[in-house]
């Protein structure tokens, strides 16, 4: 190897690690950046092998470097190249090897690198970074046991704990990483947006399907285009350069992220689509919400025990929602008729008023 002529990138799973987030187990990835002359490297947590993985974590190494080398390095991953037809060579690549896709050789534009990938099945010609993937989480583990936990506030704050670990290791790189930062040009370039954008058209059913999972969208949207920023890890919704909606990304195909405070005004407006309503089940926010629906359906079946249900779900939407549950958990107890209007009375009479105070 010589000094700063080239970097490797690999991705590596962290399951091992058993790190949680909030209590829950958070399945990801590392991508791991790596100078081979001198060891250097760092990490940036991913979801998945993607074209916006390798855009943030190539970008988060080399902004903490502050110097970019010639070469980028990586395996044949779809992320960066695809496949070629059977019969033909991918051009200027050799035998053995997939063309590169072209958002891949956009971000190597952008930073002033070039592109080269091993042979296909041929993992060892990646071989310093694939034996920095071992390293790095056996530092992590270390690193863990001493903190005596594995559960973090988010996964920014894993994020912030996997650099200062990084940022340890590095400063034992000495000698070779200074040989390695003189070989390289500084990094002169504005930093790439993490996200791409599409425009969708919101469906009747008050919802648009990125990626072909589907989000609702406040129902004062249907019928328009609205612009979505897709990120690695979520999504924003844009309508008249006013951000409308931002959340976690679905992973997967067929999935849904139904808020039925988006949905519940068209619905009130139009009850009669209740009962054939595609995302029906998601307009119950919890188990007490579809005991009371059942009450109310009793002594009134059809469009009326709809109705009086979705003016329920309304008041909700537009108070507090656990004051709402609470008055449906407190009348389920006690036997009585469930209405919106004694809903209402119980919300208002528990109510705390707020005194202002005379300045």
């Amino acid at each position: 190897h010589r000094p700063g002529e080239a970097a490797q990138t690999d991705f590596t799973w962290t399951t091992e690690l058993a790190i949680t987030i909030a209590g829950e187990l958070f399945i990801h990835m590392l991508c791991v950046f790596v100078l081979p002359y001198s060891n250097w490297r760092w990490a940036s947590v991913c979801l998945s092998e993607s074209i916006a993985a390798i855009r943030h974590g190539v970008q988060r190494a080399l902004f903490q470097l502050g110097r970019v080398p010639e070469w980028h390095q990586t395996d044949n991953s779809t992320a960066a190249t695809h496949r070629i037809p059977d019969g033909k060579t991918a051009v200027g690549e050799g035998s053995g090897k997939r063309p590169f896709n072209e958002d891949y050789l956009a971000i190597m534009r952008h930073f002033g690198m070039k592109a080269r990938t091993t042979e296909v099945a041929a993992k060892e010609q990646n071989g310093d970074v694939e034996a920095a993937n071992g390293a790095l989480k056996r530092a992590l583990e270390q690193a863990l046991l001493v903190r005596a936990s594995r559960d973090f506030e988010s996964a920014g704050a894993w994020q912030s704990f996997v650099d200062d670990v990084m940022r340890k290791a590095n400063r034992a790189r000495g000698r070779r990483l200074v040989e390695d930062m003189e070989g390289m040009r500084p990094l002169n370039v504005a930093k790439l947006p993490e996200f791409v954008e599409e425009d969708f058209c919101v469906s009747e059913w008050s919802t648009v399907r990125v990626k072909q999972c589907a989000y609702s969208v406040p129902s004062r949207l249907i019928g328009e285009w609205v612009r979505v920023r897709i990120f690695e890890g979520r999504i924003e919704v844009w309508y008249a350069g006013t951000e409308q909606l931002s959340c976690e990304r679905l992973r997967g195909h067929n999935l849904r992220r139904i808020d039925y405070r988006h949905v519940i005004w068209s619905l009130v407006r139009k009850p009669g689509g209740f009962a054939r309503y595609v995302y029906r089940e998601e307009m119950f926010p919890s188990l007490v919400f579809r005991r009371a629906y059942d009450a109310i359906h009793t002594p009134h079946h059809g469009l009326k025990g709809d109705l009086e249900y979705l003016r329920i779900l309304h008041h909700a939407a537009s108070t507090i929602e656990a004051d709402v549950e609470a008055a449906l958990t407190l009348l389920l107890a006690e036997g009585k008729s469930i209405t919106a209007d004694a809903v209402k009375a119980l919300v208002s009479a528990t109510t705390t008023r707020i005194e202002v105070p005379e300045l």
